[in-house]
């Protein structure tokens, strides 16, 4: 390896892998923790200790890394080996406290965020410079697809004698570092080990710890400019990703360079999962007003088509005007009559239906459409009304709304301590104790049909049909 190119390699790292009992670190706790240090080349010091995580390792997990409950009973807490553990991922054997060494970790995001966790549960500040190994094997070989560890070790026949678990893991990185510093070129490698540390930086005007204080897991976010105005409200399964994505120099949309280029201060909520995000991004959007988002309609404000029994049409009527259980009638959700009346027209033109018949056109005798062979005759007596209704409901049937499927109020658990309380499609909001979760109860039901809630939860139920309902019996098929 050229040694100009050489010297710019960092020189100190730690190679660190941990075992978990899950994958959300505001859940989830560590189970064994795996540190290789290596100056200069050169291996100096392992060390690995399983951790009590204070709660149950899930069977599937015991499964996958062999750590069990019997195994963690009687090891330290993380509080317990919390000095030593910073000790070792901060302080080189120079000494160099102030440059302390690279922290690198496969999928490194999931091992770093795990430990500033814990050491943020302590009041202990922690933070280091990040090297990914996946990222710098993707950067380094980009005709290969796939980049997980045992891909990797098979394309650099390197060997593990204890595979998931975190020191043998640990191991497999610090072999895997040497083994590109014999055979990848010495300006390839340096290039792309820096590409990888600076990636995803945060622009000079907001403070540059934020980009490790922003959690892993999903969530939702604001964007405010110097005169705390706010900008924009986003959503992520992964907050992280998501923020400094919008930093990226590589975005070239006008608009998001702009809302970057404002952005002084950002602020976030975590949620238990997507579900949680997703709500709580429509109800801050609707509420909140932000300048950057995509004006949300306030919920009285859509159509829909009802069918009535006895009739062959079907009339456009406010959703605010609807109870909850007129929703077995209806189909389609349009935001003005404007709309709804043209998306009628367009679905019964698709399907030969009478114009006359639906309401939709004035005409004695037959229809324009009949005249030109666009429709089966019904205005005429020739098709049966009773099955050109047929036809009608069959045409609308993909849009078909789907009834609240409770008598009332429901909370439904995401994680283990949210719960999401819900009243006929409307979100009432979010509980994290069983406290709030009875000042819930004796809330008042806005009780208007609220449509993206509606689709946030139909989409979210046809995903997840075994879902914790709280409160109710559960759900019928949606």
């Amino acid at each position: 390896m050229d040694a100009a190119e050489a010297s710019t390699l960092p020189r100190d790292l730690v190679f660190v892998d941990l075992e978990t009992t899950g994958g959300n670190a505001a859940h989830h706790r560590i189970t064994e923790i795996g540190i290789v240090r290596m100056e200069d080349g050169v291996v100096v010091e392992e060390w690995s200790s399983l951790v009590n995580p204070e709660c149950r390792i899930p069977s599937y997990i015991e499964g996958f890394t062999g750590i069990t409950n019997e195994m963690v009973a009687d090891a330290p807490r993380f509080a317990d080996i919390a000095a030593v553990v910073l000790d070792k991922l901060k302080a080189s054997s120079r000494g160099l406290v102030d440059n302390p060494p690279l922290f690198v970790a496969h999928n490194a995001r999931f091992d770093y965020s795990f430990l500033r966790t814990e050491f943020r549960r302590l009041d202990v500040p922690f933070s280091a410079k990040v090297l990914c190994t996946v990222k710098l094997s993707r950067r380094l070989f980009p005709e290969f697809p796939r980049h997980s560890l045992d891909a990797v070790m098979e394309r650099h026949q390197l060997t593990c004698t204890a595979r998931h678990r975190a020191l043998g893991d640990a191991r497999v990185l610090g072999d895997f570092w040497s083994k590109l510093l014999d055979e990848v070129p010495a300006r390839q490698f340096a290039e792309a080990t820096r590409a990888v540390i600076g990636a995803n930086r945060l622009p000079a005007h907001l403070p540059a710890e934020l980009a490790d204080e922003l959690p892993e897991g999903p969530g939702v976010y604001r964007f405010f400019d110097g005169d705390n105005v706010l900008l924009y409200i986003g959503k992520s399964h992964s907050l992280r990703s998501r923020v400094l994505g919008h930093f990226a120099a590589d975005n070239c949309d006008a608009r998001e360079q702009k809302k970057a280029r404002l952005v002084r201060r950002i602020d976030w909520v975590e949620t238990a999962g997507d579900l949680g995000a997703q709500l709580q991004e429509i109800q801050w959007i609707r509420t909140q007003k932000p300048v950057f988002n995509k004006r949300i309609k306030d919920k009285g404000g859509c159509f829909t088509l009802q069918t009535l029994p006895g009739t062959h049409g079907a009339r456009l009527i406010a959703i605010d005007e609807l109870e909850p259980a007129d929703l077995v009638g209806c189909y389609g959700v349009f935001q003005s009559q404007k709309d709804g009346r043209k998306a009628f027209i367009d679905i019964a033109r698709a399907h030969s239906l009478c114009l006359v018949v639906l309401g939709l056109e004035a005409a004695t005798g037959s229809c324009f459409a009949y005249q030109v062979g666009k429709c089966k005759g019904a205005c005429i007596g020739k098709e049966p009304l009773m099955l050109h209704t047929m036809r009608l409901q069959m045409a609308l049937s993909s849009l078909k709304l789907k009834p609240w499927p409770f008598p009332g109020r429901v909370a439904l658990r995401e994680g283990r301590s949210e719960y999401h309380v819900l009243d006929h499609w409307t979100y009432l909001g979010t509980a994290r104790s069983e406290e709030e979760l009875e000042e819930f109860a004796a809330k008042r039901s806005p009780g208007a049909f609220d449509v993206d809630v509606y689709r946030i939860l139909v989409r979210y139920l046809a995903k997840n049909p075994d879902v914790d309902w709280q409160g109710f019996a559960r759900p019928c098929a949606l």
